[in-house]
């Protein structure tokens, strides 16, 4: 089973750079991509459906803003969006579903780099969202795969400039010690998993300073799993020469037993 994830900073402009033929291109079962700044309304205006897949968007109260949608061939038992209770997803960001053997989780995680009190809200969706993760494995007994874009890079090597960005929300200590503290209880960084001494690969760069010509980026787009499906992962990559966006896509390849 391949799964792609993909911040596309906005749904309609990527429509317009290639997204379907890239989809057609590399057949994912299961695709989530955030940022698609579209509201339903919207989408009637624009093709977005691609044969052999089930879609299903969550948008942001805010017109403009967030939002995350899942392309599926499987069909899921059940859909979700935003928490089932105790965090108001007013914004758009968690879209879960849940198949027979593992339950997949699209988020789009908070950026911390507006003000201080931005930051909080990163940091209080971080913890909401790992208590949710750890009661939802023992409720459900099923493996999770969490992808999305986490907006932090966890280790020096995962970004191209470390020391000058130790004061930048996205690799502030606090950040970091939250993925480690996420590490800690299981969950895996299947990149990592693959690649552990990989570097110079990332998977967003800055529009403003041409970063992406000079590959000085940021790997801020992760998929995670619980630990009950390490034994059927099979590979993990960045598709970095996949363009349309200022994120490229992250992918992973499962092999779960029917």
């Amino acid at each position: 089973m391949k799964l792609l994830s993909w911040n596309v900073n906005g749904f309609r402009a990527v429509l317009r750079k290639g997204f379907t033929e890239i989809v057609k291109a590399y057949q994912p079962d299961i695709l989530g991509i955030q940022e698609t700044k579209v509201r339903p309304e919207q989408l009637e205006q624009v093709q977005h459906h691609i044969p052999e897949y089930e879609n299903y968007f969550f948008s942001a109260e805010r017109p403009g803003y967030s939002g995350v949608a899942v392309y599926t061939k499987p069909r899921p038992l059940k859909v979700l969006r935003g928490f089932p209770s105790g965090w108001k997803d007013d914004e758009g960001r968690v879209l879960m579903l849940e198949y027979e053997t593992f339950i997949f989780f699209n988020i789009y995680f908070p950026n911390g780099q507006k003000d201080d009190n931005r930051l909080q809200y990163k940091l209080d969706f971080y913890d909401f969202s790992l208590e949710y993760f750890d009661r939802l494995r023992k409720e459900s007994g099923k493996g999770l795969v969490i992808c999305g874009d986490y907006n932090t890079a966890h280790h020096p090597v995962d970004l191209a400039r470390p020391k000058e960005n130790e004061r930048t929300s996205g690799f502030l200590p606090v950040e970091r010690a939250w993925m480690d503290k996420f590490e800690a209880h299981g969950y895996i960084d299947t990149f990592r998993h693959f690649h552990p001494d990989a570097k110079d690969r990332y998977s967003w760069w800055s529009y403003r300073t041409r970063a992406r010509d000079k590959n000085v980026g940021w790997r801020i787009d992760y998929f995670y799993v619980s630990p009950e499906l390490v034994p059927y992962l099979r590979d993990a990559d960045i598709l970095d020469t996949v363009m349309g966006s200022d994120h490229c896509p992250v992918s992973l390849e499962l092999e779960i037993p029917e």
